[in-house]
């Protein structure tokens, strides 16, 4: 990421080249993050698949990339599945998740992808569509939720995804009944928190519901406990509480305004108190990735009083993930041009649906990468898109960049390829999307091509 912002003269030709903005894509250094997560795999003794989440980012370059490794891919519709099954993923490295429609359903069991079943129903079309079609047996797991504690309570949130924990029985009656048809591999469940404790508490709750699978005389060996191991956007976090707490202090008058009309993020002011909660992902995350993965194994059960990974290790499952932000850590950017600069805001060649980092919550600076020496400058400004809507900020806070900038800088949004890139883009008042090119190392040397031309074969590895 750092080698790459010191090309200015190639960030500026693919501007010129492909208009503003462009999606950088870093395939080469997937890699690496899948080896981290195995690292601590290793750590822990345990094996198992690190399905990348496909709906991170729908850059074909990564996902080649990926194929190229050890990884896995999860999906969730039936453009991604024929999308991975393109790029080189063999179905026993697939596993479809979320709600499916029939048709994916159907190509799912056609190519004898792993189906994650999100519910009771599905599972009974899928037997269907088996019988119909004298088709092998697939492989199926069971995602739960509405899991329980048996001792402290923790408060679970409602998920609208899987199937209440307290229904299993009936959904093994239907697995026994279909047992020529569907094959059950395991249990799953995927928990839209950071909760350490809540996440335990779902873990204890798949490995009862594998004893029980066992107890029917079935044989699942896997536990796939999903994704959400985030990743970390500051390395500092002195920062991140020192923009917090100057937030605090804006909302409550104590300070100038930090925020676009006063937006307060969750936080209000009350009487001069503050009330709310910060309604944003946290910039700095001491444990995130892989670590966070490390943190959850070694969390201990709240019932069986020993570490979650010692007892997946005692049972002798298989562990799955689902990573999706944290397997795409440092892997892209979005470049843009600065268009107009006018006291305190600053509009720029793209707007929110093409680094949507204020839907998401994300609170990141972009590098800005100019031309010529300029004097140190201390006033904040806004960042503004491109569209004529009084809602396309790029950023509803203040930026405060090394010098003031000039039409025809550039802006770099670094580590946006999760979730960033092309989770929200639509196409509005004509504007293009962000074009996305995948840029490599190659032979010593910085090359580029556009995102589905990319392979991860290269001159520099034919035989001599």
């Amino acid at each position: 990421m750092q080698s790459i912002l010191g090309e200015r003269d190639l960030l500026n030709d693919l501007l010129t080249g492909l208009g503003s903005p462009v999606a950088v894509v870093l395939p080469q250094s997937v890699a690496a993050n899948v080896a981290a997560f195995r690292a601590t795999y290793a750590a822990h003794h345990l094996s198992g698949r690190i399905y990348y989440a496909h709906k991170a980012n729908r850059s074909s370059a990564l996902l080649r990339e990926l194929a190229a490794t050890e990884a896995g891919v999860d999906v969730a519709s039936l453009g991604e599945l024929q999308h991975a099954l393109g790029a080189g993923f063999t179905p026993d490295r697939i596993i479809a998740t979320g709600p499916k429609p029939r048709e994916l359903l159907w190509l799912a069991a056609r190519t004898g992808v792993l189906v994650n079943a999100d519910s009771a129903a599905e599972l009974h079309e899928l037997a269907g569509i088996v019988g119909a079609y004298r088709l092998p047996r697939v492989r199926v797991m069971i995602r739960l939720s509405g899991f329980t504690s048996t001792g402290v309570r923790v408060l679970s949130r409602r998920s609208r995804f899987g199937i209440p924990a307290g229904e299993l029985p009936e959904v093994l009656d239907l697995l026994e009944k279909h047992a020529d048809r569907l094959e059950p591999a395991g249990v799953a469940y995927h928990l839209d928190t950071t909760g350490l404790p809540e996440k335990a508490i779902a873990l204890e709750g798949c490995l009862a519901a594998l004893d029980e699978c066992r107890a029917r005389g079935l044989r699942p060996w896997s536990l796939d406990i999903g994704g959400g191991f985030g990743a970390s956007y500051l390395a500092d976090p002195a920062e991140w509480e020192a923009w917090t707490s100057a937030l605090a202090q804006s909302v409550l008058g104590h300070r100038p305004p930090l925020t676009w009309h006063g937006h307060g993020y969750g936080l209000r002011a009350e009487g001069g108190t503050l009330r709310g909660n910060l309604a944003l992902y946290p910039g700095h995350r001491p444990v995130a990735g892989p670590a966070y993965l490390d943190r959850l194994l070694a969390t201990v059960s709240p019932e069986h009083h020993r570490p979650l990974g010692s007892l997946i290790l005692d049972h002798m499952y298989d562990l799955d993930i689902e990573p999706g932000r944290a397997l795409l850590d440092q892997c892209g950017l979005i470049v843009c041009r600065v268009l107009e600069v006018r006291d305190e805001l600053v509009r720029l060649d793209l707007n929110a649906r093409d680094v949507s980092l204020e839907e998401h919550g994300v609170q990141m600076d972009p590098v800005l990468v100019s031309y010529g020496r300029r004097d140190p400058w201390n006033e904040g400004v806004y960042l503004l898109g491109n569209l004529c809507l009084e809602a396309d900020l790029i950023t509803r806070r203040k930026v405060f960049l090394p010098h003031r900038p000039r039409p025809g800088d550039l802006l770099v949004f670094v580590n946006t390829a999760g979730y960033f890139m092309d989770f929200s883009a639509t196409e509005a008042l004509h504007q293009p999307f962000a074009r996305k090119v995948a840029a490599f190392r190659d032979g010593g040397r910085w090359r580029w091509c556009l995102d589905e031309q990319y392979w991860p074969v290269h001159p520099s590895l034919e035989a001599p």
